[in-house]
């Protein structure tokens, strides 16, 4: 009797093997088989001045535009006071300033005032100044007046009450210019952060204010710091380096615009600002220095970035003659970070207050040069490559972008892509050649969420971090980029960003936890992790650290169902049997932080039972950490 093809497809489906059944999902870790090392640099920070990150952000100063600019609407954050029957005019005086660096300054003439009628003018900080409660506040001000002896009450006010947190008053300002300091100590206030800072004197008087200035306490209690819990936020993400001084702003729309590190050094007063590229002025505040100790406290090392000849408004630099002076400001500028005090600019250093050197291993010739019409990097690089090894051998110089002139240590990869393109990109250093350059993943983020990512993102941030770690042999570095926002509607001009504050409060993204959990639990080498059985999305890497007897199982379930998983550990030998397991998770992709809810979605930590062979559930759209002793 002649089958039918369907009968045949039937019968061959029933004597099919029982391995084409579905397979139930499991994890294969070899434990004893390392496959590389993991770069002991690879987790990171890079920031730059975008989205108010420093002035307004990290940076601890709560005036806004200290040091006003001189175009049109400078004085927009100093409006003037007259209270009662006084009255005050303000302007900018373009022939008065108090160093060479400063040449303009605010006049104030006061008309009229009295004690009970005080004038003069006030800023309102970065959309509030924040008070606490029994909270000492040291600040400064330049200034010089037509009137010996005058007196300046300082004072924090409430803008809703009027009443005043902290108060002092400068006497003995004089007809020449010179530096004031106060201090202002609130005691039993509530918290608030709309807040006025007000300077007033109480006779008529011409008044010539600059580079007013208010801190709060800092980070270490360091002079010119940092704000305290941005520095505590980045602390806990475990990095081992900061790339500084951060992208689009070492470049500057223009040449004149760009980072200019030797005029951020020394006394604030000799610092004459910038405008930076994101529609406001940096008070470079945050200078050379300040960005080093910001390593120092830390404990991670800078990846220094130098200007190499071009600004993002297409103006750029030729190689050869023209293009010295820029490569010799990079030798100096790596000579103040490395230098011993018997050369001129580590001599500078200690001069301004740090005698020993900082490490510095990586340096990066540019920034995004990719955008550069002119096609002229690959001879701008090769100009700076060649000067900086002759001098630094020993530097590992990063490129960034690809170039065929000579071939850099490490190239700077950037991605800012969708949550799908992400998860799709997650296998891409798997392939690529290892006889190539290093890479460093100097700028990435998955852009889902605003101001700052949801659990998506998260979800594909941590994926793609397995792929980075797994592949760690290559990749030598990366960091997540911004790193920080102001979330004032007028603050942000990108998003999705790790860290969002307020001028008093802040909290982390899922995302920012995502990097916690990650660089926090990472060993010293990777080891061969297997998925078989799991549905698409679910990812994994493993590594362990054998001075620490420590693996570390990273598991991304970015899907919406639980995936039971049958772990197995071969040639691991003996296992602790107590394991713990950190967990990140939501119950939508969109579920996400704020400074409402700062810790709606947090990891969680719980104690497991495990051996050899073991079981764990991943509960739906979850980032796990699992940390097994060995």
């Amino acid at each position: 009797m002649k089958r039918s093809p369907a009968l045949l497809a039937l019968l061959a489906a029933l004597s099919a093997p029982l391995c084409l059944v579905a397979q139930s999902p499991s994890l294969t870790i070899q434990v004893n088989q390392p496959s590389t090392k993991v770069s002991p640099t690879l987790y990171g920070l890079m920031t730059e001045e975008i989205n108010y990150s420093y002035d307004g952000g990290l940076y601890g100063e709560l005036v806004r535009d200290r040091v006003p600019a001189r175009t049109w609407g400078s004085l927009h954050y100093w409006p003037a006071v007259a209270r009662g029957n006084a009255v005050s005019h303000i302007s900018i005086d373009e022939k008065e300033g108090p160093s060479a660096a400063i040449t303009h300054s605010i006049k104030v003439q006061v008309i009229g005032a009295t004690e009970k009628a005080p004038a003069g003018v006030e800023n309102n900080g970065y959309w509030g100044i924040p008070v606490r409660p029994n909270a000492t506040y040291t600040g400064s001000f330049w200034a010089k007046t037509d009137t010996p002896d005058l007196p300046v009450t300082v004072a924090l006010e409430n803008d809703q009450t009027g009443v005043v947190a902290a108060s002092a008053t400068v006497t003995g300002v004089s007809g020449a210019w010179k530096q004031y300091s106060y201090t202002l100590k609130t005691g039993n206030v509530p918290v608030s952060q709309n807040n006025h800072l007000l300077l007033t004197t109480t006779k008529p008087a011409t008044i010539w204010f600059e580079l007013i200035s208010l801190f709060p306490p800092t980070y270490n209690n360091r002079p010119n710091g940092n704000r305290i819990d941005l520095m505590e936020k980045m602390a806990a993400m475990h990095p081992t380096f900061l790339r500084l001084p951060g992208g689009n702003y070492l470049e500057g729309d223009h040449i004149a615009d760009r980072f200019d590190f030797k005029k951020t050094l020394g006394e604030t007063v000799n610092r004459p600002t910038h405008q930076g590229p994101w529609g406001y002025r940096s008070s470079d505040g945050m200078g050379l220095l300040e960005f080093l100790e910001w390593c120092e406290d830390l404990k991670v090392e800078p990846v220094l970035a130098v200007y190499a000849g071009y600004s993002l408004a297409q103006e750029h630099i030729d190689p050869g003659p023209a293009l010295e002076p820029h490569v010799q400001d990079a030798l100096d500028e790596i000579e103040f970070v490395t230098g011993g005090p018997e050369t001129h600019w580590g001599a500078l250093r200690a001069k301004y207050g740090h005698p020993a050197p900082f490490p510095l291993h990586y340096v990066e010739i540019g920034n995004e040069d990719q955008f550069d019409h002119s096609h002229s990097y690959d001879g701008r690089y090769e100009q700076f490559y060649k000067a900086i090894k002759a001098k630094y051998p020993q530097l590992q110089l990063i490129a960034t972008t690809p170039v065929k002139s000579i071939k850099p240590d490490v190239v700077d990869d950037h991605y800012y892509e969708s949550a799908d393109t992400i998860f799709g990109m997650v296998n891409h250093y798997d392939k690529i050649d290892r006889n190539g350059p290093k890479i460093f993943v100097g700028e990435w983020a998955t852009r889902e969420g605003d101001p700052t990512p949801n659990l998506d993102a998260a979800l594909a941030d941590a994926a793609w971090m397995t792929g980075l770690e797994r592949n760690s042999d290559l990749v030598v570095m990366h960091a997540y980029a911004p790193l920080l926002t102001n979330v004032n509607a007028h603050g942000i001009q990108w998003d999705t960003d790790l860290i969002g504050y307020d001028s008093l409060n802040s909290y982390g993204s899922p995302s920012y936890y995502a990097q916690v959990m990650f660089a926090g639990h990472v060993g010293t080498e990777v080891v061969p992790a297997t998925l078989a059985g799991t549905p698409d999305r679910v990812f994994t890497v493993a590594t362990r650290d054998e001075q620490k007897h420590k693996l570390y199982i990273k598991l991304v379930n970015a899907t919406s169902q639980a995936v039971p998983l049958a772990i197995s550990l071969e040639g691991a030998g003996k296992i602790d049997p107590k394991a713990k397991l950190i967990t990140l998770t939501g119950k939508t992709p969109n579920a996400t932080n704020s400074l409402a809810a700062p810790e709606a979605v947090v990891p969680m930590e719980k104690a497991i039972t495990v051996s050899t062979k073991f079981s764990e559930t991943l509960v739906p759209y979850s980032i796990n950490v699992l940390e097994i002793n060995n």
